[in-house]
């Protein structure tokens, strides 16, 4: 019999508590024992853990967050700090880890593989910013909770003849801007991938106004710059009555889309079999609708290529 342990890092994502569910039962069903570890790497180095069973994670697919919660650990990043991991890990008897995350956490992976503990990161964050995977956990919810602001601040914005800004997460990739952006029918989007003039916006939105559109939807990645500002130098320029919206942590809440259950479930329990099969230092991720097993250090090392086709696409749409 094996001892998996799981744990989960860093932003919390829709479709985690689906993935935790995933591996517990699977593990139990190929006949292994599972211990959840609280708040992350933090917990672990704490020794806040705890046996799980089937009953441990009834009823929580349709959830969001993550029943296991989540948290930074700066102890962690340290030499000492993931040896004394390992040797918590050691005394529970746990012989392998899944970590559910983003990059931050594959890395925690990736260095207790490094020190001889077999681990396997399962892709969980909102910002499908994970080069080696078409989607993260995650993703998809937030990409429609987005969607449906968008839309609800169209109708307002369209009835007081306003300008909106609504600024999405997505410090480095703008991938939540961009498909949510264009599925909400916005007039501009920006993103981290892309340069950007204010005098180019300020034009777009005289034009629109010259046909009779007299509101507009701008979204922006938080990586680009604060909202505030850009709808100040906005303001300046065009005169525009201009609100601003700040999403922020309601994008990483709520029930997981379809997808992200159905997604999260199919990569906890590929985790569990690899793990089973003897393989460690992996990620599993998803390639044209097929789960998928690479190293871990291959896949941090992949760069992210920028969807610039439907970003222009979106351009040319929006006009």
């Amino acid at each position: 019999m094996k001892t998996i342990g799981i744990l989960t890092s860093g932003g919390d994502a829709p479709g985690m508590n689906a993935a935790i569910r995933a591996v517990v039962r699977s593990a139990i069903y190929y006949g292994c024992k599972v211990y959840g570890i609280n708040r992350g790497y933090k917990g672990l180095l704490e020794e806040d853990l705890v046996e799980m069973n089937l009953s441990s994670v009834g009823d929580i697919i349709h959830r969001g967050g993550t029943i296991l919660k989540s948290s930074r650990c700066e102890e962690f990043k340290t030499q000492e700090g993931r040896l004394k991991g390992v040797k918590v890990l050691k005394k529970y008897k746990i012989d392998c880890l899944v970590v559910i995350g983003g990059d931050g956490s594959f890395n925690g992976a990736q260095k207790l593989s490094e020190l001889g503990f077999p681990a396997i990161g399962i892709p969980g964050t909102i910002d499908n910013d994970l080069a080696y995977t078409d989607y993260t956990i995650g993703f998809d919810t937030a990409m429609n909770t987005v969607a449906d602001a968008i839309s609800k601040i169209r109708d307002t914005s369209s009835s007081h003849e306003r300008v909106n800004i609504v600024e999405v997460m997505g410090r480095h990739c703008g991938d939540l801007a961009l498909y949510s952006g264009l599925a909400g029918g916005a007039e501009t989007i920006i993103v981290p991938e892309v340069d950007f003039k204010v005098e180019d916006i300020c034009n777009r939105l005289k034009t629109t106004q010259k046909r009779g559109k007299r509101h507009s939807i701008i979204v922006l990645a938080e990586g680009v710059g604060n909202a505030n500002d850009l709808g100040k130098e906005i303001i300046k320029i065009t005169g525009a009555d201009l609100r601003v919206t700040v999403l922020g942590h309601v994008q990483r809440g709520g029930c997981p889309s379809v997808f992200d259950r159905i997604l999260a479930s199919r990569m906890g329990v590929r985790a569990v079999e690899l793990l089973l099969d003897g393989k460690s230092a992996k990620v599993v991720g998803v390639k044209d609708n097929k789960i998928i097993d690479m190293d871990i250090n291959e896949a941090l090392s992949m760069t992210r290529s920028f969807d610039k086709e439907t970003y222009e696409m979106a351009k040319i749409l929006s006009i």
